[in-house]
């Protein structure tokens, strides 16, 4: 807070301090001093020295801009100025946290910037800002202020309708928007009290805490499936309908193939071709053929669906997919990259119909070595359609359609996954939770989805599809060129994450050895055998997948390090994926003798493409917690076991073994101590009594709440780790902790 100035003099009635402009210029630098990152306008720096006559304040703001022009401030806003230091401007992205508070995330500063939430100026969450950081550490760390939001990450948010007599609000539900939104009464749109809709923000004026806004959608009461579903995918900002404009595009697209077309690729309609999918898939964008040869060896056809041939550059279809960039799916529902006219039907190898493919074609001998390779477009007859199911049926009994085809890709197929094993790949394999719904996509049961043989089998021809087209582009020439295109890559894990994850897993007894790439590899391959069947099986494979970096695309080639690849793209699911579209489109240019093309335009698409990759995964996450609640909301009062399956300082989360279902204990429930977090045991301990939740221990837990709305299970514990049953007896100590 600014000393109180005195002034050089006042008027005859002693009400108002005047100053000359040299000792008026000396004030506001005296202001600005105490307070290095302070910034401020005309009117505040009049307040703080008291001047309360218009002509003086006007005197102000001259010498303000003055000061500005000679360089001894900076004008920060319009109308705004602070002390020039030698601090610095940077480019970011807000990372909010849930005190309002947030850190700038940015490639031009080594360290992330601390922001107070008085700092943020109307910032939010993932907004790209102009920063100005302090020359100096404030509080251990750099500091500074948003000077200017670039560009704003979202301007729609969804919520709950709060309506009195003369206005309303919006009450988010995200927590990364901190502020209500104002609503008039005018911009409602019939919207009432109670009900879940979406607002834009159209106004945010500086001086006012709360946006203001307009309802531009009634999804309707909190609870129904349909309203929870459309308000999940909005909340991420992904769509769950296409413009007309699109869907009229779509049916324009003929289904016919031409005797030209045909002409131009190479026909596999007479060679045994089949597809392995899901068994309530709609969409079929591979399809293996299988070949007997002379020579004795084995031809493997892996085609995919020939998107590009119906999506042309620049079209209104085209601009859709790159906008969507993946297909997302929710637990009742998939949201489709591209119109159901042609992800379900034109683009889909369907049975017993003429399908359109690119297709990469392997000679291998019963090794599963590659004596030959071919890219290229292609036609197809899908002789069957199977179910993981019943293909699964077939390896294990040996008998059933296609009986002799499959057999003999499954051998190679787990040629070339004990080939990648043994070269480094990792066994990165979790169970995936599955609910079965009721017609009213309720749901009434909860499975786990196994990765079986069939599935495997589809995972390493595609896999080797993947490697093998972005060896064929990536690989430098003759001469030493390397031509631009999309990769898949993932980086090594961070070498502070993996010293942490070591250590924790001594604790159940197991070690990691992580002196090279290989050996880490090699012994979190075999931890994860280890773990099977085991308690701490599902904390130890969670902490082990955080540990690992994020998989994105990206033209720049670093290599697949969970595969053990060094090149690596995703060519096999074009239906749902746009980077694979793009993959498709280079592939041909290539083929075709084309020259390398820019690599910043494909850099900013792959950009673009792991962004909403990452929107869509978080959504899927949203639905299965909100599914997960509702199938939960009826047990409240029961008891359940499980295991510590993550650790805070807010509270304790527990992922029940029946059903996989995961809620939080809130801290503030633990009465009989009081509890700290400790980061590098994954650990809450009590104070005085040293009782230890850690990740992996037991625990039985009583349902206490299901909030849909919150998507959120409140648990209490009823056993603690390692006892008979648990008393919570509130602590005596004479403190408090908050």
């Amino acid at each position: 807070m600014s000393k109180k100035l005195k002034p050089e003099h006042s008027d005859k009635s002693g009400n108002a301090p005047s100053y000359n402009r040299p000792a008026l210029i000396n004030k506001i630098l005296g202001v600005f001093n105490e307070d290095l990152g302070r910034s401020l306008n005309y009117k505040q720096m009049a307040k703080l020295l008291h001047i309360k006559d218009g002509q003086t304040s006007r005197l102000i703001n001259s010498c303000l801009v003055e000061l500005s022009k000679k360089g001894d401030l900076i004008e920060i806003h319009r109308g705004k100025f602070k002390l020039k230091t030698q601090g610095n401007y940077i480019i970011g992205k807000v990372d909010l946290t849930a005190k309002g508070s947030a850190y700038i995330i940015s490639d031009q500063i080594e360290r992330d910037v601390f922001i107070a939430a008085k700092n943020l100026n109307h910032a939010l969450h993932d907004d790209l800002v102009k920063v100005y950081v302090h020359a100096r550490k404030m509080r251990n760390h750099v500091e500074g202020e948003v000077v200017e939001i670039l560009k704003r990450n979202r301007d729609t948010f969804v919520g709950i309708v709060e309506v009195s007599q003369h206005f309303a609000f919006l009450i988010p539900e995200k927590n990364q928007m901190p502020f209500d939104i104002f609503i008039p009464i005018e911009n409602l749109n019939k919207a009432t009290s109670g009900q879940k809709a979406i607002a834009k923000i159209i106004d945010w004026p500086e001086n006012q805490k709360n946006p203001i806004g307009e309802i531009i959608e009634v999804l309707g009461m909190p609870g129904d499936n349909e309203v929870e579903m459309h308000a999940i995918l909005a909340e991420f900002g992904l769509p769950y309908e296409f413009p007309k404009r699109v869907l009229e595009s779509a049916e324009k697209i003929s289904d016919i193939i031409s005797e030209e077309e045909i002409s131009r690729r190479r026909d596999f309609r007479k060679i045994t071709t089949f597809t392995i999918d899901p068994f309530d898939a709609k969409d079929f964008d591979d399809a293996l053929s299988y070949q007997k040869l002379k020579n004795g060896n084995i031809e493997v056809g892996v085609h995919i669906a020939d998107v590009t041939h119906y999506v042309r550059p620049n079209s209104t279809l085209e601009k859709e997919a790159f906008e969507r960039a993946t297909s997302v799916y929710l637990v009742d529902r998939v949201v489709p990259m591209l119109p159901e006219r042609l992800s379900n039907l034109i683009c889909s190898l369907r049975p017993n119909e003429d399908k359109l493919c690119f297709s990469a074609v392997f000679e291998m001998d019963a090794e599963a070595h590659i004596i030959k390779q071919w890219f290229g477009k292609t036609i197809i007859n899908s002789v069957r359609r199977f179910a993981y199911e019943e293909a699964q049926e077939v390896i294990e009994t040996g008998k059933g359609d296609l009986s002799e085809e499959i057999l003999a890709l499954q051998e190679l197929a787990k040629k070339l996954r004990k080939k990648r094993f043994q070269a480094g790949s990792i066994a990165f394999e979790r169970s995936e939770v599955k609910f079965n719904l009721d017609e009213n996509a309720k749901p009434i049961g909860v499975y786990l989805k196994e990765n079986k043989e069939s599935n495997q089998l589809i995972e390493e021809f595609m896999l080797l599809a993947n490697k093998k087209v972005a060896e064929f582009i990536g690989k430098p020439d003759a001469h030493n060129h390397v031509r631009t295109f999309v990769y898949r890559v993932h980086d090594e894990p961070n070498q502070e994450k993996l010293n942490a994850f070591s250590l924790f897993i001594k604790r159940f007894g197991y070690q990691m050895q992580t002196k090279t790439p290989k050996k880490i590899a090699e012994s979190m391959n075999q931890l994860l055998v280890d773990v099977q069947g085991k308690n701490e099986q599902t904390v130890v494979e969670t902490l082990a997948i955080r540990t690992m970096a994020k998989a994105i695309y990206s033209t720049k080639n670093i290599g697949h390090y969970g595969l053990a690849f060094d090149y690596y793209s995703h060519f096999t699911s074009p239906i749902r994926r746009y980077p694979d579209m793009m993959v498709h489109r280079l592939l041909e240019h290539y083929l075709e003798g084309g020259k390398t093309v820019p690599p910043d335009k494909y850099e900013e698409m792959c950009k673009h493409s792991s962004d909403m990759e990452q929107l869509s995964a978080n959504a899927e996450r949203a639905s299965v917690k909100y599914k997960q609640v509702e199938f939960m909301k009826d047990n409240v009062g029961k008891e359940f076991t499980g295991i510590i399956s993550g650790v805070t300082q807010w509270g304790i989360y527990v992922e029940l073994n029946d059903n996989k279902c995961e809620g939080m204990v809130p801290v503030r429930t633990l009465t009989d101590d009081f509890y700290e977090f400790d980061e590098a045991e994954f650990a809450l301990i009590g104070e005085r009594f040293k009782r230890r939740y850690t990740m992996g221990d037991d625990v039985t837990i009583k349902v206490v709440s299901a909030n849909m709305v919150k998507k959120q299970l409140d648990f209490e514990i009823v056993k603690a780790p390692g006892e008979e049953s648990f008393v919570a007896v509130k602590p005596t100590m004479s403190r408090r902790r908050f």
